[in-house]
């Protein structure tokens, strides 16, 4: 994709206005420039950038529609007028990122489970789509049959460094894995991070471990007190055309499905089994895997479309270039595009959901590349497609990054930043993680900026957003939002607009641009992030702390040069 000049005029908004008053602070190893570069971020051209993103003429900004080509070419205007060099593919700003959509058709579609010899009863039990479950075909084929065993392998999971194997002796290629969300409970920080949840309670993870054995399909088993929402939020995600990386290999199940609790009783009643009792005994050390007398007899109808989106990247060049210490920005554009089913409105436009972080980054880039000083090394810039598709677009980044992944010292990532007014408090989940994490405090506290802990860990919310991309393959990786605390309101403001917001607006057709958004403290996020990746750039590589999960990674995008 290259830029067609004459549209800089046109997608060119009037973005100079006074900045936000207030002096810079004062950080030991930022220059005077820096701070001055940090000071002319303007919550009006972050404003200028979310309503024109936001806008109906984008159409929600859809990978692989118009509206999504309109917003990566404004994006690299954005990034050409600021001066920033291009660092996609072919001396262009844009990264082809190839994607598969594959949409169930449900009145075409049949799950059933067959009891085998062994089996407490001999009665099949047929399935009731959406009611009962829900499944796409990650291959990207029209259509599949399968009739293959079901292996119970308690929560599917493989954690060497917790010394837990729920696959242990077990072969499950060309078989259905049967799985429980969520992981293992525990109330101890050393054994699966207790409360907290990690990767390999995720549903994704679930179906990238079966894939790696060679499985043909897994049941996730749902259970609301576990997987913190409940079944309608299930079936709701899995109703519309769902996509892949084209050629991913860990996407090669004909049948990721998930299952109500109530069919997974009736399916391990089959076996002579309790399912609350089996999942008890799921979580305790000594579980053995074990094929079931029971067999899912499947059909799958699926209508599919290959599309490209594109990542947008560019960069500014530091004085000193160094290996091991440039730094990333991401922001994803994509948000859900256009719904025709829908009554009235039928445009999800996501103004805070992405186009606050899409403004900041374009904002922060804006202001390093006129500064008067350098940045010390390289620094990267990519608005990222098809996050709402499940990160696909940073996943490929994170796979074909600009330069080798070791070289890359840190990823700081915005996303869906309300602008409701000026923060008091800030979350970077996953910054506590990195050898940065003092940095981050240092610098918060110039901000007058209270640093607030992740108040729902079991949520799992740090493997839900781009920054995670850059975390599996070992960037020292974290997002940077506001918290709850804002100034001139009570305590409990914060959390009630984050709270209607969800609510009322997130990932529906109301998430519009309105006149009367006050995106001081995007900029104020925005001159947050801007002072971390310069002080980023100026020190040592960021690291893991040691014992992370994503440790492990690191070390073998250092010895593999990823």
């Amino acid at each position: 994709m290259k830029i067609p000049l004459f549209l800089a005029s046109v997608l060119f908004l009037s973005l100079w206005s006074q900045a936000e008053p207030g002096a810079a602070p004062m950080l030991p190893g930022v220059p005077a420039s820096a701070m001055r570069a940090a000071q002319s971020i303007d919550p009006e051209r972050i404003r200028a950038h979310v309503r024109f993103l936001a806008s109906d003429l984008l159409e929600g900004r859809g990978p692989g529609t118009r509206g999504g080509e309109l917003a990566a070419l404004y994006l690299a205007t954005q990034f050409a007028l600021s001066g920033l060099k291009p660092a996609g593919e072919n001396g262009s700003y844009f990264q082809n990122v190839p994607l598969v959509a594959v949409h169930t058709v449900e009145d075409r579609t049949s799950f059933s489970l067959i009891p085998e010899r062994g089996a407490a009863s001999g009665e099949p039990i047929t399935l009731k789509y959406g009611d009962d479950y829900v499944v796409k075909d990650q291959t990207g084929q029209p259509s599949a049959d399968i009739d293959a065993p079901i292996v119970f392998a308690g929560y599917g999971i493989d954690a060497p460094e917790y010394h837990w194997n729920d696959y242990q002796g077990v072969d499950v290629k060309g078989k259905i894995v049967l799985v429980i969300v969520n992981e293992p409970p525990s109330q101890d920080q050393s054994f699966f991070k207790g409360k907290a949840l990690t990767y390999y309670g995720r549903w994704t993870y679930k179906y990238e471990e079966a894939a790696r054995r060679g499985a043909a399909g897994v049941l996730v088993i749902h259970r609301t007190d576990l997987a913190s929402y409940g079944w309608d939020v299930v079936r709701n995600s899995q109703s519309t055309e769902k996509s892949y990386l084209q050629n991913d290999p860990l996407s090669t199940l004909r049948a990721a499905s998930w299952i109500q609790l109530d069919v997974a009783r009736k399916l391990l009643a089959l076996a002579g089994r309790n399912v609350d009792q089996e999942i008890e005994r799921a979580g305790k050390r000594g579980f053995k895997p074990v094929e079931l007398p029971v067999r899912l007899r499947a059909h799958i109808t699926s209508a599919v479309r290959r599309y490209n989106s594109a990542n947008v990247i560019g960069m500014v060049q530091g004085a000193n270039p160094a290996p091991g210490s440039d730094v990333i920005y991401t922001a994803h554009y994509d948000h859900l595009g256009i719904d025709p089913s829908l009554p009235g409105d039928k445009i999800y436009n996501g103004a805070a959901d992405n186009g606050t972080g899409c403004g900041i980054l374009l904002e922060i880039a804006r202001a390093f590349s006129p500064s008067s000083v350098r940045p010390p090394r390289n620094i990267y810039f990519a608005a990222v497609t098809a996050e709402e598709q499940g990160l696909l677009g940073s996943e490929y980044l994170g796979m074909h990054p600009p330069v080798p992944a070791k070289d890359l010292s840190l990823d700081l990532n915005f996303d869906e930043l309300l602008p409701i007014g000026v923060p008091l408090s800030a979350e970077v989940d996953g910054a506590e993680r990195t050898s940065f994490f003092p940095v981050v405090q240092k610098t918060a506290a110039s901000l007058h900026l209270q640093l607030q802990p992740d108040d729902n860990p079991m949520a799992g919310l740090y493997y839900r957003s781009d920054h995670f991309s850059f975390a599996r393959v070992g960037v020292p990786a974290f997002s940077i939002g506001e918290g709850d605390l804002y100034a001139g309101h009570a305590e409990s403001w914060g959390k009630q607009q984050e709270e209607e917001y969800t609510a009322q607006r997130y990932h529906r057709p109301e998430d519009e641009y309105r006149p009367g958004m006050d995106f001081r403290g995007d900029a104020k996020m925005a001159r947050f992030g801007f002072l971390l990746g310069w002080q980023a750039l100026a020190a040592p590589p960021v690291t893991w702390k040691a014992g992370d999960e994503f440790e492990a990674a690191r070390r073998s995008s250092q010895r593999g040069g990823l």
